[in-house]
């Protein structure tokens, strides 16, 4: 039987595999796995929120293993290694944990394969960075963020440390900015749960861009709509600021200011995962993506597929698809057609982006972003509690896409129950 194997369980490689498992697995007319480092899924955009204890792992995560079983694939947790195009297997490292290996390294053979293992921050080799700053690409970021943001409230409430939580984020990209505004939010939830004594003087947060707006991949009239919601807020935003060196006690700009923070993220671009780097049987660009053809297959193997932040894909203006949520889904889409396609000795399909358009949540403040489409004629911002549905209804078309129309709505109807008996704000 054929082996279709998908490594990454991000955005678009679990919908791919959802489609595959659902089309071919359950029917026995294909073998399919998914291959991811972690147990379980949480959806890229929402990291900001589990970062500030806003959503709770606990409920919000999607198990791999109880997803396989309802969808008819399989799941091997596991790191991929190595690639050998010419005897079509991928290799996974040992897991070990407390020097105890736990499953030794293995050999997974495949027929077709499709790489979706997304990105990681770059920190363009700034020195300090890497040692000093929180990269908020990874649910264990965020909690790593959320216990330090936490346990420093803590200090202040128990009188251990005066004055206020210095975080410093680096990148004013939507991450950046969305999580500048959510800290507010948690400020402001805190109190209801014990922290009395904390008002906004405790909390300073600095947004740093070394462009001369924030946001830049958004039209100029949006990013200015987020940079004066923010400054409401009490966000210190800072432009055209260039960071060339981090230590324990804060960045340090190219101009000579120290911006001083007991707490300092990094999102200030992606590169492909280092290891790629090691790959010889792929053609990789200066940030490690894999370059692929119009059909989403790498230059150098047509048995192997690429989506996601980790493709290079070059469209017909010369630009690169940007590495957002929506080109993971529509790179998803054209994969899974032309997995079916080689099936029944079908041409391929070239991947056409279709920017449908951004929105950035400055949490319950506010929400902002554009529409791009037929409907609007171009682009149309929009803002308030219709930009919030449209914000929402993206995190529901993706749970769609995973788990049906009925479960996606007996998921609404739970989250609605869970904020009734719920705290707003993950305590534990």
């Amino acid at each position: 039987m054929m082996n279709i194997v998908v490594v990454g369980g991000g955005a678009g490689g679990l919908e791919l595999v959802t489609k595959l498992g659902n089309k071919l697995g359950k029917n026995k007319k294909a073998n399919v796995t998914l291959v991811d480092r972690n147990t379980s899924h949480v959806w890229k955009p929402l990291l900001h929120e589990l970062a500030t204890g806003a959503i709770d792992e606990g409920v919000d995560a999607l198990s791999y293993s109880s997803h396989a079983k309802n969808h008819g694939f399989n799941f091997q947790l596991g790191t991929l290694c190595d690639v050998d195009t010419s005897s079509k297997f991928i290799t996974l490292a040992p897991l070990i944990e407390n020097s105890e290996v736990i499953l030794p390294e293995r050999k997974v053979d495949y027929d077709y394969l499709v790489l979706a293992i997304g990105s990681t921050s770059n920190d363009f080799n700034t020195p300090g960075v890497s040692e000093n700053c929180i990269f908020l690409d990874s649910p264990s970021q965020a909690h790593k963020f959320r216990r330090k943001l936490f346990n420093s409230f803590m200090k202040i409430q128990g009188d251990l440390i005066e004055s206020s939580v210095d975080v410093a984020i680096v990148g004013a990209g939507a991450t950046g900015v969305e999580l500048s505004a959510e800290l507010y939010n948690v400020l402001q939830e805190l109190k209801r749960y014990g922290f009395k004594d904390l008002t906004q003087k405790n909390l300073n947060v600095n947004l740093i861009e070394a462009g001369d707006r924030i946001l830049p991949a958004l039209p100029p009239r949006i990013s200015s709509s987020v940079h004066n919601e923010l400054s409401k807020l009490g966000v210190k935003v800072k432009t055209n600021t260039l960071i060339v060196k981090a230590d324990s006690q804060g960045l340090y700009t190219k101009d000579g200011e120290t911006i001083r923070a007991d707490l300092m993220v990094w999102a200030a671009g992606i590169k492909g995962p280092d290891f790629l780097k090691e790959f010889k049987c792929f053609e990789i660009n200066r940030i490690n993506q894999i370059v692929v053809k119009p059909t989403l297959q790498t230059t150098t193997s047509d048995d192997v597929y690429v989506i996601g932040d980790v493709a290079q894909f070059t469209q017909e203006n010369g630009k690169f698809v940007p590495p957002r949520a929506q080109s993971a889904h529509q790179m998803a889409s054209t994969c899974y057609k032309n997995l079916m396609n080689r099936l029944k000795n079908k041409p391929q399909l070239n991947f056409i982006y279709k920017d449908q358009g951004s929105l950035v949540s400055l949490s319950r403040f506010s929400t902002v972003g554009n529409l791009m489409g037929n409907l609007t004629k171009g682009s149309m911002m929009i803002e308030g509690r219709i930009a919030r549905i449209m914000y929402v209804s993206l995190y529901r078309m993706h749970q769609r896409a995973l788990h049906g129309t009925f479960k996606t709505l007996l998921m609404m109807l739970v989250g609605k129950i869970n904020k009734v008996l719920k705290p707003s704000v993950k305590l534990h």
